[in-house]
């Protein structure tokens, strides 16, 4: 019976480290990807798409996000976490942060997107919105 059980302990802690490997080794080349020098960033934080705009919230700040065709592939997995079109997303992409044009309206910087990283949908609580309706 204990050797029974020592080996079902054994057999759970492999498999539960083989899962956590796979995730830092995702992670890892995401880092790497990140220090390589391409200029590029990796942003973690919320992101919104309206037919004109796009935004991206992190915890640092508010950014523009350059309308291209990734930021418009971006939007479209968004959709599936969204349950209605003002929901916002949790996402971490890899960009280029650029200072606004002068003599422009927006943000102070904008993000144009080179590569999706995740998307994945926000907790109840982090999604906050407050309706006004007439």
């Amino acid at each position: 019976m204990r050797n029974i059980l020592y080996l079902l302990v054994f057999a759970l802690s492999f498999s539960a480290c083989k899962k956590e490997s796979k995730q830092e080794e995702e992670t890892i080349e995401i880092i790497e990807k990140t220090i390589a020098n391409d200029g590029l960033t990796l942003i973690e934080g919320d992101f919104i798409y309206y037919e004109k705009a796009a935004v991206l919230q992190t915890k640092t700040g508010f950014f523009g996000v350059v309308l291209n065709e990734k930021t418009k592939e971006l939007a479209e997995k968004a959709k599936s976490f969204q349950k209605e079109n003002t929901d916002m997303v949790k996402v971490r992409v890899r960009g280029l942060i650029e200072p606004k044009a002068a003599n422009t309206e927006g943000w102070d910087y904008i993000v144009t997107i080179k590569e999706i990283v995740s998307v994945e949908s926000l907790t109840p609580e982090e999604n906050e919105i407050i309706k006004v309706s007439k």
